[in-house]
């Protein structure tokens, strides 16, 4: 019996090739998804919102950091008021103490939020307060836009910073008259809004716009299987509830958000003349045109010299003769340069910055360019 040996050696490169022009294929055929975002993360739905919180207080126990009650008129009168209710009737003299101080207290509660849930606060001092540092919020109502009571808060505060002071010298770090108390409020009245019985559902998006209200609606569209939704604006795709979904809006909600799709941009730039940045979309275009930037830049130097007589000489005297050193910039070695049509931003930063422009600069010569025609992307100045 004879044994025969397979010599795969020459296999190895072919397999390879193989291997590697099937990776190519599929990165050709695949479609990019780097650039897409869940529509999750571009729209919210209209209804599932927060609403904003406000009440007026009292913080007590502070290490005499409290409010002036000689001058805090409301911090008094608020005082007396609590006490009155309390049964205490206090005098004016009596009321001298600075451990007290008047706080707005601010939350936000969320969409769905239930009758004795719990939402963080956030107290800061109204008065002439140095610090809440130690301090705890008496019951406070809550109210909202409406006037109603939709929480009612309570608590310790817990301020991140604080105050030293001395004969000679204050140190403050972070700011000592506000602080927050997580879980500092009990919800005591819900928000009337029933998801599940919802035959339609309108999405909003974050950044209106008409070709990127298209793609969501088309997204939703192909993966529903029907025409269920529809563009009504560029910030608004209403999505009628199909029947499957009929007393589910939950899921079809959680499925819609998970959708796939490649916002569109608008070409704009971006600057804020105050800090000097400017920022620059990706579809950003320039024609054809020609860039030069140079500037008439005059120094002149005062210098004294002084001037006296030779050894051993019989006349002069020592005095003092002014110098001057001019130096004039001309601008003369920048140089100009030409942007071809259709230029990208890259190709735009890369022409700016061979003549040597900085941000500043930079501003004017985008403005100009602008005005020129030749910039085809809209300018928001900040």
């Amino acid at each position: 019996m004879i044994n025969q040996k397979t010599n795969p050696g020459p296999l190895k490169p072919i397999n390879a090739m193989i291997a590697l022009a099937a990776v190519c294929l599929s990165l050709v055929l695949s479609p990019s998804v780097d650039a897409s975002s869940r529509i999750k993360d571009i729209i919210q739905f209209q209804g599932v919102r927060d609403n904003l919180l406000v009440g007026y207080g009292l913080v007590v126990g502070l290490n005499n950091t409290g409010d002036t009650l000689a001058t805090g008129h409301f911090t008094k009168q608020s005082l007396q008021a609590m006490l009155n209710r309390l049964g205490v009737k206090p005098t004016d003299a009596g009321l001298d103490s600075k451990n007290v101080a008047a706080v707005m207290v601010t939350a936000s509660l969320p969409a769905f939020s239930r009758q004795g849930g719990r939402i963080d606060v956030t107290v800061s001092a109204l008065g002439d307060s140095k610090s809440l540092l130690g301090g705890t919020l008496l019951v406070t109502p809550l109210l909202g836009a409406d006037g109603e009571v939709y929480a009612v808060s309570q608590g310790q505060l817990a301020v991140g910073g604080f105050a030293a002071t001395g004969d000679a010298e204050t140190v403050v770090k972070g700011v000592p008259t506000s602080g927050r108390i997580a879980n500092g409020a009990i919800v005591e009245r819900e928000l009337g809004f029933d998801l599940a019985s919802l035959t339609s559902v309108k999405m909003t998006l974050r950044n209106p716009d008409f070709t990127t209200a298209r793609r969501v609606a088309q997204a939703v569209n192909a993966f529903l299987g029907t025409s269920a939704a529809a563009t009504l604006d560029p910030s608004t795709v209403e999505v009628q509830v199909p029947e499957s979904y009929q007393r589910n809006v939950v899921n079809l909600l959680t499925d819609i958000e998970q959708l796939r799709i490649e916002p569109d941009q608008l070409a704009r730039v971006v600057i804020d003349e105050q800090s000097g940045v400017i920022v620059m979309g990706e579809n950003v275009r320039i024609s054809t045109v020609a860039i030069a930037q140079g500037s008439l830049t005059i120094r002149i130097t005062e210098a004294d010299q002084v001037s006296q007589p030779g050894p051993f000489a019989e006349v002069g005297t020592t005095t003092t003769v002014d110098r001057t050193d001019i130096q004039i910039d001309d601008g003369s070695d920048q140089r100009l340069t030409v942007l071809q049509d259709g230029v990208s931003l890259q190709e735009l930063v890369n022409g700016l910055n061979a003549l040597g422009i900085g941000p500043r600069d930079m501003i004017t010569i985008l403005q100009a360019v602008k005005t020129a025609g030749a910039l085809q992307a809209e300018i928001e100045v900040m």
